[in-house]
């Protein structure tokens, strides 16, 4: 019998976390043979229907489930977790700036680097998903001092999922048939999903699409594809979200295929040009429980020219929020 893995998820009575909480205790993230102990971490004000999350876990008669702790006190959430998923954030309310929300999140998310630094392990993975995730996850990454950011990472797998799923309407072919797909960027509308390095079943995607369909309709769709979700249900993405939480977590500790890369939110060591530091969306392979930025593609004038706008919001995002970075952070 393995060891229990700790995730820690906040947000856990909302949405997406209530979607994510069973995909994880039933082996959908780490497998079938690996049990699990699940810290849920809320507000205050949920903690009734934390509870009665934990009600319904514990109704499953999850096998791979060891324990589950509910809790609005950080000290207990993130104590000695292995993952921790940050999804809670404060939702952008009638009237307010979008600077304004940046700075409330940024609050929130340098509390819970500083008390993720203090308590969960050493070796903690990080996958920041309330928005504005990149910046966020900047922001917690900075403010936990003594881990590496390396450790933190953003969810951008949600934006490569909805593109793989386009892509597969369009040519009529499985999504499973498809690799090598990418966003650049920023999780926001700036995001560039490319598919220029795309095959499906080993054929180069433009053989199949034409520019003018990306460009025109599936570039767009993708970075619309919230706010068209919102208008037809009437609320957010939450399974979709949750799907792309543990296909992200996934490859991360578990690894990706030979020959194929996803989509992460990582700091930026400076490839493709952009400033280092700042949390941006590249391909990369994963192995081990590292990850590594896919190197030497090549990038015409408007792919370069579309990742340059999403790193000019990415800037403009860490000078709004830079009182909130310690120095040399």
């Amino acid at each position: 019998m393995k060891n229990p893995i700790k995730i820690t998820i906040t947000g856990a009575a909302g949405h997406i976390g209530y979607a994510l909480a069973f995909r994880v205790a039933s082996g959908q993230m780490f497998g079938p043979d690996q049990p699990i102990i699940l810290r849920l971490l809320e507000i205050p004000q949920a903690l009734s229907s934390l509870y009665g999350v934990g009600m319904e876990l514990e109704d499953c008669a999850l096998p791979l489930l060891h324990d589950t702790v509910l809790t609005d006190d950080p000290a207990i959430g993130f104590r000695e977790t292995d993952y921790a998923i940050l999804i809670g954030a404060k939702p952008r309310s009638k009237g307010m700036q979008r600077n304004d929300l940046i700075l409330e999140n940024a609050k929130i998310f340098a509390m819970q680097g500083r008390s993720i630094n203090e308590h969960a392990s050493k070796n903690v993975r990080v996958l920041v998903v309330g928005n504005p995730a990149n910046t966020n996850a900047l922001i917690a990454s900075a403010n936990a001092t003594d881990l590496h950011p390396r450790q933190f990472t953003s969810m951008t797998r949600l934006d490569h999922n909805r593109a793989l799923g386009q892509l597969a309407n369009k040519t009529n072919r499985l999504v499973a048939d498809i690799t090598r797909m990418i966003i650049w960027g920023n999780h926001s509308m700036t995001q560039y999903p490319d598919i220029g390095k795309c095959l499906i079943n080993g054929t180069p995607a433009y053989d199949l699409v034409t520019r003018d369909w990306v460009i025109d309709h599936m570039i767009p769709r993708i970075q619309r594809r919230g706010a068209e979700i919102i208008e037809a249900r009437g609320l957010s993405s939450a399974a979709s979200a949750a799907d792309a939480v543990v296909d992200h977590v996934r490859n991360w500790a578990l690894g990706t295929q030979e020959g194929d890369w996803v989509s992460m939110g990582v700091a930026s060591d400076g490839s493709y040009g952009i400033s280092e530091g700042v949390v941006f969306s590249f391909p990369v392979t994963c192995k081990d429980g590292e990850y590594e930025i896919v190197q030497g593609l090549g990038l015409d004038n408007l792919d370069q020219s579309r990742l340059k706008t999403s790193e000019k919001e990415l800037l403009e995002e860490r000078a709004i929020v830079k009182d909130l970075l310690p120095k040399g952070r």
